[in-house]
C-alpha cells in the first residue's frame, strides 16, 4: 500500500466524522512517520511501511469514534509552538493567540521586570508563549486541576521556559498574593445549560468549559479577587464567549471602574476578549 493509498481509505473513513478528514488524515500519517505534511505530499507514491499500519489503524478508529485530532496526537500547536495535550486540558484554540498578542503588546510599551499571573493554565500554552516572547516576564500558572497541571509542567520543561514559569495548583487567585502587572485567564465561559447540547463536551474536560448558568460566575469572581492583587498599573485579559460581549466588559467596569475596559473581537468579528487597563 502506498502513503497516497492509505491517505484516500483514511479521507473516505473519516468524512463526516472529521471536519476537515484530508487533513485529519495527512495529519495522522505525517505523525507516525514522523514527517511534516510537505514530506508527505512530496512522497505520496512512497509504501507505507507495514510495522506502521496496526498502530495508524488504530488511531483512525479513535478518530473515527470522534476522538479530537489533537488528543490522538497527543500534541496541538499554538502561537509557533508544539503543546503537549491529553483529555485532562482543553485543546489550544487559535481564538486565543489574540490574548498572547495583546498580552505581548502591552508588554513592550513596559519594559523591565514584570509579574503576570495565567489563571486557569490548562496545558499552559499562554503561559508558556508569553514566557517564550517576553523573557523579562516571571509568569504564575495556576489551575485547580492537578491533571491539567501535570500537562502545563511537561510543556514549560519541554519548552524551555520552567526556569521563568511557576506552576501551582489555585482555586483562581485565592493561593495568590501578587501583585500582578498582567493577569491573563481563559476561564470556563460556557453557560452551563448550553454544555449537553455541544459536541465538545463528548471528550474535553467540563471542568474547563463549565461557566456556571451565566458562564461569568468564574469570571466574576476572579475580578473580585484581583482587586487587591493588582499592581499600580495593570492589564487584565479576559477571553469570553461571544455572548458576553456587552455581560462582560459591564461585569468589569463594575468591579474595576477606574479603570479602561474594552471589548476586543477576534479574526471572525466576534466578541472575545476583554481588555481591563489600568496606568
Amino acid at each position: 500500500m502506498t502513503i497516497r493509498q492509505w491517505l484516500e481509505t483514511a479521507r473516505q473513513r473519516l468524512n463526516g466524522r472529521q471536519d476537515e478528514p484530508a487533513l485529519s488524515a495527512r495529519l495522522l500519517t505525517a505523525h507516525h512517520l514522523n514527517k511534516d505534511r510537505a514530506w508527505i505530499i512530496a512522497h505520496n507514491h512512497d509504501p507505507l511501511p507495514a510495522d506502521l499500519i496496526p498502530a495508524l489503524e488504530a488511531d483512525l478508529d479513535r478518530l473515527v469514534r470522534g476522538v479530537p485530532l489533537p488528543y490522538v496526537l497527543g500534541a496541538w500547536e499554538f502561537y509557533g509552538l508544539s503543546f503537549q495535550v491529553n483529555e485532562s486540558v482543553l485543546i489550544p484554540r487559535p481564538e486565543t493567540e489574540l490574548l498572547v498578542e495583546t498580552a505581548l503588546n502591552w508588554v513592550k510599551q513596559h519594559p523591565g521586570p514584570l509579574r503576570a499571573a495565567d489563571v486557569g493554565t490548562g496545558s499552559g500554552c499562554i503561559a508558556a508563549a508569553l514566557a517564550r516572547h517576553a523573557p523579562q516576564m516571571h509568569i504564575t500558572a495556576v489551575d485547580i486541576s492537578l491533571q491539567a497541571l501535570r500537562v502545563a509542567k511537561q510543556n514549560f520543561i519541554q519548552l524551555n521556559v520552567a526556569g521563568q514559569v511557576s506552576a501551582l495548583q489555585s482555586d483562581l487567585l485565592s493561593s495568590l498574593s501578587g501583585p500582578f502587572d498582567l493577569l491573563c485567564a481563559n476561564l470556563p465561559y460556557i453557560p452551563s445549560a448550553k454544555l449537553p447540547h455541544l459536541d465538545v463536551t463528548t471528550h474535553e474536560p467540563s471542568l474547563a468549559l463549565d461557566g456556571g448558568p451565566d458562564g461569568l460566575v468564574l469570571v466574576q469572581e476572579l475580578l473580585l479577587q484581583a482587586r487587591s492583587r493588582m499592581a499600580d498599573r495593570f492589564l487584565i485579559l479576559l477571553e469570553v464567549e461571544a455572548d458576553h460581549g456587552q455581560a462582560a466588559p459591564e461585569l468589569a467596569c463594575q468591579i474595576f471602574p477606574q479603570a479602561n475596559t474594552t471589548m476586543l473581537r477576534d479574526l471572525a468579528g466576534l466578541p472575545r476578549l476583554v481588555s481591563i487597563k489600568f496606568e
